[in-house]
């Protein structure tokens, strides 16, 4: 939001997001706060639309390996 708000000379607000995007506010504050946070690829692509980027620039995959869940799935 803040590149583009900055590129733009603004303020972009979620509930600018929201409605720009259609998905609920709700859900953008935990893609934005909470890091983790598992949305739908519906989403990913929207917001992808909205700020006319790459997936890559919205999110990144984490290994299970590299965050330590495959070491307990292997103790199970």
């Amino acid at each position: 939001m803040a590149d583009k708000g900055f590129r733009e000379k603004r303020v972009i607000t979620i509930t600018e997001v929201a409605s720009a995007t259609g998905i609920n506010r709700m859900t953008l504050s935990k893609i934005a706060n909470h890091p983790g946070y598992s949305t739908v690829t519906d989403n990913l692509d929207r917001l992808c639309d909205y700020f006319d980027c790459e997936l890559g620039q919205l999110a990144e995959h984490i290994s299970s390996k590299r965050s330590g869940e495959g070491a307990r799935d292997n103790k199970k």
